[in-house]
């Protein structure tokens, strides 16, 4: 029995009394929340309903309590119900249907931990959007890796999802970088906010082995040549990054569209018509002050020149029009101030920014080893790269790392300790118990021993076991609830325990007839149930944060 289904029995017993005693069934709640209780003694699992119900049907709650505890009583699966405190229920199944639960995960396969609790939004999830001007950093890289791994568990919990990239790629920032490559490929100092490192050099020296003549070209023909192909080069690199570290986007959306589509003048147009835009100074303004922005936001200045708020006003608006109901973006620390200019665009286009919109903030982090600052990169100058940290420590040490923290807190990186193979390295040791297992599994077919299609659930007994089950159970609530907060880490701290719990399992509960004392063929059958069904949700986790499942280590 897995918690949803002990839940749906906790609320149908409430139905059941609520009818014999005549009460206001429109005050039970959708769903009922279960914990595991701390001390195992108390049961397997805590109810606080009766607690909850008390004051609205006018009942004392070990009154509500007890009714409920007779009713549950007679649920097959529940072994029995205590009453605690002021009026707690404390529940414990019967072996034989908390070992079902094994036989539903097996079958389930893949599909275990997935949910419908999301389904009919459809979300744009945007993440990254580096400037193509320099190659993806290690700010970038946590986002990318926490970005995609809530991409795959909000499409686990039922939502349809579009990952996008937005390109900067208009501006001034743009024309520095063609004037920077430029500048690199005639041997001449980089210029004033120009962009340097040995990267430029090497684009400059790609574009001109391309177009040798470039270099013989005045300033005003060449420069829009190194800008343009220089971008697209930068591009590909930050795309190849990307996908060797696991992360691909649906849609990488060229800022330079919106102003070549009438996709600004077409969204100051809605703005306007919703009443929100004014004319003042000779600019056109959007009155953001009157959804929580600390000041009106210029949209068009005096000169006649867009500004980037225009552009983003118009981004928004594009994704709504796209059809997505919620807009979810992931920034970096250092755009605070975006937060209430974002949620002031979705009011005055007409939305609820507490619905349509969200913004997340990731803060810094810090890579070091030996206990010292990790250098900054010869290639790309000032920062550390992406590739460079998939070279340190591999593309699993690194997004199980920088996906296991709450992004609200400053993450610092020790390239030792996330590559060590030591149980006190978090994704060494999840992934250490599913090579485990697969380890396991392979002796048992050495061995001619198969699981069989049926097996006794009622024999997985052992307080190991239980302890294995009940984790087993939560991982679709952890899916469902790390989706609903957009919180990734609550999957990776899940699997430590998970994998806590069968390193556990497997020291106390012999699974094979090897050595120690001799075990029955029937209860070999059913941890062997247990142990795939383990392998299953550790796979299941570890896919979700974009992590491979070894078979050996």
């Amino acid at each position: 029995m897995t918690p949803a289904n002990l839940a749906e029995a906790v609320l149908a017993a409430a139905h059941a009394v609520f009818d014999r005693r005549g009460l206001d069934h429109s005050v039970l709640p959708e769903s009922v929340p279960l914990e595991r209780p701390r001390n195992p003694e108390h049961g397997d699992y805590a109810s606080t309903i009766a607690l909850q119900l008390s004051k609205r049907v006018g009942l004392p709650p070990r009154e509500l309590a007890a009714a409920l505890a007779e009713e549950l009583a007679r649920t097959p699966g529940i072994k029995s119900v205590d009453i605690a405190g002021p009026g707690f229920l404390n529940l414990r199944l019967d072996p034989a249907a908390a070992g079902q639960l094994a036989r539903e995960v097996v079958q389930a396969g893949q599909a275990y931990g997935r949910s419908e609790r999301l389904t009919g939004q459809r979300v744009d999830l945007e993440f990254v959007s580096a400037n193509p001007t320099g190659p993806i950093h290690l700010g970038h890289t946590r986002w990318a890796a926490v970005g995609d791994s809530l991409r795959r568990i909000l499409a686990a919990a039922g939502a349809e999802v579009t990952s996008e990239h937005y390109v900067n790629d208009a501006g001034a920032q743009i024309d520095r970088f063609g004037q920077s490559l430029y500048a690199a490929a005639k041997g001449e100092p980089t210029p004033e906010e120009g962009y340097a490192g040995e990267y430029v050099s090497e684009i400059a020296e790609r574009i001109v082995a391309e177009r040798p003549d470039l270099r013989d070209l005045p300033a005003e023909a060449a420069v829009p040549v190194f800008r343009d192909r220089g971008y697209q080069l930068m591009l590909d690199e930050m795309r190849a990054s990307l996908e060797r570290f696991g992360v691909h986007f649906d849609v990488w959306f060229s800022e330079r569209t919106l102003h070549s589509s009438g996709a600004i003048e077409h969204a100051l147009g809605r703005l306007r018509e919703q009443g929100h835009v004014y004319d003042a100074d000779g600019a056109i303004w959007l009155r953001t002050t009157d959804f929580g922005d600390d000041k009106d936001r210029v949209l068009i200045r005096s000169n006649g020149e867009l500004t980037y708020f225009a552009a983003d006003s118009a981004y928004y608006i594009d994704k709504r029009e796209r059809g997505f109901d919620k807009c979810v973006y992931l920034l970096g620390a250092d755009h605070h101030g975006y937060v209430n200019r974002l949620r002031a665009i979705a009011a005055c286009a007409g939305d609820d920014p507490d619905f349509n919109i969200e913004i997340l903030i990731g803060q810094l982090v810090n890579l070091v080893r030996d206990g010292q600052p990790v250098r900054l990169s010869k290639r790309a100058g000032n920062i550390i790269t992406l590739d460079e940290i998939v070279d340190a420590v591999g593309v699993d040490a690194a997004r199980y790392s920088l996906a296991r923290s709450s992004t609200d807190s400053p993450l610092t990186l020790d390239i030792d300790e996330i590559t060590k193979n030591s149980n006190d390295n978090p994704v060494h040791y999840v992934r250490y118990a599913h090579a485990r297992i697969a380890s396991l599994l392979r002796r048992a077919v050495d061995l001619g021993i198969s699981r069989g299609d049926a097996f006794d659930p009622g024999l997985l007994s052992h307080e190991k076991e239980n302890d294995l089950l009940k984790s087993l159970g939560e991982f679709p609530g952890v899916v469902a609830t790390a989706a609903e907060l957009r919180e990734p880490h609550r999957i990776a701290r899940y699997l430590e325990e998970l994998a806590g719990s069968y390193h556990r399992f497997n020291d106390a509960c012999q699974v094979l007839p090897l050595g120690r004392q001799p075990v029955s063929e029937q209860l070999t059958q059913a941890r062997l149930w247990l142990v795939e069904a383990t392998r299953i949700v550790l796979a299941n986790g570890l896919a979700l944060l974009g992590v491979s499942a070894p078979e050996q280590m």
